[in-house]
Order: C-alpha cells, then sequence, then structure tokens
C-alpha cells in the first residue's frame, strides 16, 4: 500500500484541497470503524480514533500516495449534538458528495451486527443518483464465525441491494486489503 499522509481538515467547499486526484469519501454511524480502517490502510494512525461517538466533526481529507484521496466525513446518528451543528454536519456532507467532482465513489462503513437503516438507505439513494457507486465495508468481523459473516453478507446485499459488501476488522486487518484493492481497481484506476 502507498504511504498516506493526511492533507487537512475543511468544512467549506472552498477550504477543501486543490487536487486532481480521485476522492473517495467515508461514511458510517458515529463509531462504524471509519478512523480505523483508515489508519489500518495507513499503516499508522493517521486518523484519530475515539472510544465515544462523534469525534470527527469535519471532512478530513487524506492522501493514499498520488494515486488517489480519502475522505474521513463525520458519522452519522450521533444525537448528543446540538441541532445546530447538526444542520452543519448535514449541509458540509451534502455539498461535499454533490459538488465534489473529483467524488469516485462511496465507501459506507458499519457494523457486522446492526441491519440496514434508513440512514444508510438515504445515502445510498444520494449517490446513486449520482451515478456515483457505493460499498460497503462491515465492520468488527473479527467478532463474528464464518458462518456468520457470510449470513451478515447475504442480509446486508438483500436489504441494501447493493453487491460490493466486504468483511472488515480494524483488529485483526482481516479483508482490509482486499477491500482497499477493490477501490483502487474499480473506483481509481478506471
Amino acid at each position: 500500500m502507498a504511504k498516506m499522509t493526511f492533507i487537512k481538515s475543511a468544512v467549506k467547499m472552498k477550504d477543501f484541497p486543490e487536487s486532481k486526484m480521485k476522492e473517495v469519501a467515508f461514511a458510517g454511524r458515529s463509531n462504524a470503524g471509519k478512523s480505523s480502517l483508515i489508519n489500518i490502510w495507513a499503516n499508522e494512525k493517521i486518523a484519530k480514533v475515539s472510544q465515544s461517538p462523534g469525534k470527527t466533526r469535519l471532512l478530513n481529507f487524506f492522501a493514499m500516495g498520488t494515486s488517489y484521496i480519502i475522505v474521513d466525513m463525520p458519522g452519522y446518528g450521533y444525537a448528543s449534538r446540538g441541532a445546530d451543528e447538526i444542520t452543519t454536519w448535514r449541509k458540509m456532507v451534502q455539498n461535499y458528495l454533490s459538488q465534489r467532482q473529483q467524488l469516485a465513489g462511496l465507501v459506507l462503513l458499519m457494523d457486522m451486527a446492526r441491519d440496514w437503516s434508513e440512514d444508510e438507505e438515504t445515502i445510498a439513494q444520494y449517490m446513486m443518483k449520482q451515478d456515483l457507486p457505493v460499498a460497503i465495508g462491515l465492520t468488527k468481523s473479527d467478532k463474528f464465525s464464518k458462518t456468520d459473516i457470510a449470513k451478515a453478507i447475504a442480509r446486508i446485499k438483500n436489504q441494501s441491494r447493493i453487491e460490493d459488501v466486504y468483511p472488515v476488522s480494524s483488529q485483526t486487518r482481516a479483508g482490509c486489503e482486499e477491500f482497499e484493492e477493490f477501490i483502487f481497481r474499480n473506483w481509481i484506476k478506471k
């Protein structure tokens, strides 16, 4: 894997990095494992990981060598923030997803134990309307048997109607490299 570097954090379009590289956005509930997967792909602790939800408040841009940029977005589903802050986050994310021409696709991370929810459906539909791909990373796969992993993949494929579903574990690194290779081969290298 290429060396990953932190570029910057931003809220407004005018502050986003100027780059021609394609971008892959990371979305998911608070504490779904977005920053943990970024750290696995980086091979170092480059993205801040917290035990308490809602720590990522900005769009964080990381360069994957000279290949592409990963954008770590604030988690959704964490309600202890004020209504104004949630509205600001929502607007920031919608502006990024709808206006960023470099966006190549969205990685939607979710805990393998969870079912597909209205939140995930809203984001996936938003991306599909823009004709951009979505891949799902089912996190915490190390806590499940191979049989349960296969059942979870089938369940999420059925609920989401998205075929690209990958089990990943930041604890054992299982599936992480294969997932990154899929993203690179299908979204970046094209």
